[in-house]
């Protein structure tokens, strides 16, 4: 029997390209042997997780998500509860495709990501669980991360997750520490942070200095936790991060690598709100826990280094040269 795949798209992201090139998208796959069928997802509530879910227990081999990093979360979130998971394929229609970069899936041309397929090339990806819920690349905790929420979507569509620290500065003097508690496999963190993260790759918000020496499939997060709430100080640990990721020894930073992390405000009454994929998932207190290669996707291997660095553009790398030169000029304190 032929196999089959189930193209699950967001008919929106990239100014309906996806809808545009769907015909040419479905025949790329049937070129790679699958019997292939697109689903266009709908405002409703969990549209592509629910056919996810349903196209991988009607035995589906392949399900392609096509879209931004959203469409991706919710795509896995079908699949990732499953005990059998159809492999995945990614087309990045989004702003940031942090999960394209990740993977050197091209981000120009939905055809040339589907084509990816031809080359048959997989890895075996962890994801993280966050209680019921599941992320792909990054989870969040603290005041620092609800700023997001704030930033204006033109913001966000250039500058990514990060996009108040290079351009939202304006909201960085309503930081204000909260009391933590994380818990990790080798220890444990009680204090005050202005946040934490916990990352699966090395692309977060289209910057791939924030974890130089992530893994793809190691069975570990990266945990990051900024102690300071300090204006300038953040300012300053955001210039180490776009010159080479200098922050990783930094004294105000704690840098692991777990299993399993536990956290929550240390002192009762306190709220601290959680972001998964750049999302609001929730309060904590949240267990996280590594699903080591838990989901199989179809990936450029050849293209994905040791380091699991990938390019940036030219025009997002003079941002960060001009980012850099004036925090350089910023007083050591506020």
């Amino acid at each position: 029997m032929r196999k089959r795949a189930r193209v699950i798209y967001n008919p929106t992201s990239g100014r309906e390209i996806l809808k545009q090139k769907m015909v040419d998208i479905l025949n790329v796959f049937e070129q790679a042997g699958y019997e292939t069928s697109a689903f266009a997802t709908t405002p409703e509530k969990d549209s592509a997780k629910n056919e996810a879910r349903r196209a991988a227990q009607d035995g589906f081999e392949l399900v392609v998500a096509a879209g931004g990093d959203g469409t991706i979360n919710e795509v896995v979130n079908g699949i990732a509860p499953l005990k059998k998971r159809p492999r995945m394929a990614i087309i990045p229609a989004g702003t940031t495709n942090d999960y394209a970069r990740a993977l050197h899936i091209p981000r120009e041309d939905p055809v040339d990501a589907a084509k990816i397929i031809y080359k048959n090339q997989t890895i075996d990806m962890d994801i993280g669980r966050a209680g019921e819920n599941y992320f792909i690349n990054i989870a969040a905790g603290g005041l620092l991360t609800e700023l997001t929420y704030d930033v204006p979507s033109d913001l966000k569509t250039f500058f990514g997750y990060l996009a108040y620290l290079v351009k939202g500065a304006e909201l960085l003097p309503r930081i204000k520490p909260i009391d933590m508690d994380i818990k990790y496999d080798e220890g444990e963190f009680k204090g005050k942070a202005s946040m934490f993260f916990l990352a699966l790759t090395n692309s977060v918000g289209g910057f791939e200095q924030i974890v130089p020496d992530a893994s793809l499939d190691d069975g570990k997060f990266t945990l990051i936790i900024v102690k300071t709430s300090n204006l300038v100080e953040i300012l300053h640990l955001a210039s180490k991060v776009l010159n080479g990721g200098r922050h990783v020894d930094d004294p105000r930073i704690i840098y692991k690598k777990t299993r399993k992390v536990t956290a929550k405000p240390a002192k009762n009454g306190d709220r601290m709100l959680i972001n998964l994929d750049g999302e609001y998932g929730g309060d904590a207190p949240m267990t996280f826990v590594d699903l080591k290669q838990h989901i199989t996707f179809f990936a450029n291997l050849d293209e994905i280094p040791d380091n699991a660095y990938s390019e940036e553009t030219d025009e997002m790398k003079q941002v960060e040269k001009n980012f850099v030169k004036g925090v350089d000029k910023l007083p050591d304190k506020e």
